[in-house]
């Protein structure tokens, strides 16, 4: 569940999501051959979401678990191989599981898994991911680095898969919801709302019974934190990926007092600005007024290297000729961001508490 960094230096990737044409670019705008190999002894980490919604997931998954099975990359578990491997459908997905193309016309085209032996050898790669790596002088994990989620972690057992670690740590959660007398209250108050939930038109109210559960069930499951962020009970309902929400993430960095810096996808971070409600993304903004090469936190010393090439496949589906999404690589230890369409810019603000 926790493994160590490579001691050389390293090129943190942010999420990919499908797109390999953009991680063909960005690697070799850091200096990488085919083979990974690079000419300073540099080592590839990624920090989580390969897949979904771009046209070419197994391209990305196949480079990067090559290149891990190589010795030339690193990786930790995001919540989308996360979704993969608890069954779950989701918008953006269907590439894995090659059911009903309908559901995903949006994203197309896109390159599907064609027989379960690809899906077998892609969970089996998936699986023996960590969801978090360290060295002294550095922390990665997908979207939060929580001490308590990570001790919990690090007293159950280390063979069994994160799927079902998951269900174990969710079944136990829900147990405790039931005895909080939670899950009674957020079924009654859901009730008169339940159909409207998908409709983005409807006057829903802020529902505190619902915000309070999924509060709850969120932060009671270390795997939830660790891949998809802190969350806590939000002040008004917004409506995001589908389905109006109780729930909202937080900026734990702004809590996070540890000396060792650390690095995150996950997040959604922009260069220029990006229609947020059109992709998707509906709450607050957590890099309002923060420029996007900014180190973040009350020390300066968490870094969000996600800057959104999770919606190119929107860009290409407007026309629009110019991306404004892009994919990074965050070097360390230079501290320098190097972005898929070659472009290198130096980190501001780091350690500065």
């Amino acid at each position: 569940m926790h493994a160590d960094l490579p001691g050389t230096p390293l090129d943190i990737v942010g999420d990919v999501h499908g797109e390999h044409e953009a991680l063909c670019a960005l690697l070799a705008a850091l200096g990488y051959d085919e083979a990974g190999n690079h000419a300073e002894g540099r080592t590839l980490v990624f920090v989580g979401d390969l897949c979904d919604r771009g046209p070419d997931s197994p391209g990305v998954v196949g480079r990067v678990r090559r290149l891990v099975d190589a010795g030339r990359a690193v990786a930790v578990l995001g919540n989308h191989e996360l979704n993969l491997l608890r069954g779950l459908r989701k918008h953006g997905n269907d590439w894995f599981w090659n059911e009903d193309p309908r559901r995903d016309a949006k994203f197309m085209p896109f390159t599907w898994l064609q027989d379960q032996q690809q899906r077998a050898d892609m969970r089996a790669f998936f699986e023996r991911l960590p969801l978090a790596l360290s060295r002294a002088d550095l922390r990665v994990v997908h979207a939060a680095w929580h001490a308590p989620s990570l001790s919990r972690l690090a007293a159950l057992p280390l063979d069994m898969p994160p799927d079902k670690l998951f269900e174990a740590m969710d079944a136990e959660a829900e147990a405790a919801l039931q005895v909080q007398g939670l899950h009674a209250a957020a079924r009654i108050e859901k009730g008169r709302w339940r159909h409207r939930f998908s409709d983005p038109t409807a006057a829903v109210p802020m529902l505190q019974a619902v915000g309070q559960r999924d509060e709850a069930r969120q932060m009671l499951n270390p795997l939830r934190v660790l891949t998809s962020g802190v969350e806590r009970c939000a002040q008004v309902p917004f409506f995001a990926s589908g389905q109006w929400r109780f729930t909202e993430r937080v900026r734990w960095w702004d809590g996070y007092r540890d000396e060792t810096p650390v690095v995150v996808g996950h997040y959604w971070r922009q260069f220029p600005p990006l229609q947020r409600q059109a992709m998707g993304k509906g709450g607050p903004d957590l890099f309002e007024g923060v420029a996007p090469n900014t180190w973040l936190g009350a020390r300066g010393n968490v870094f969000c290297v996600d800057f959104s090439v999770g919606g190119r496949w929107q860009e290409r589906l407007g026309g629009e000729h110019v991306q404004r999404t892009r994919l990074a690589a965050l070097r360390w230890p230079e501290r320098e961001l190097v972005l898929d369409s070659g472009e290198r810019l130096p980190t501001i603000d780091f350690n500065r508490g």
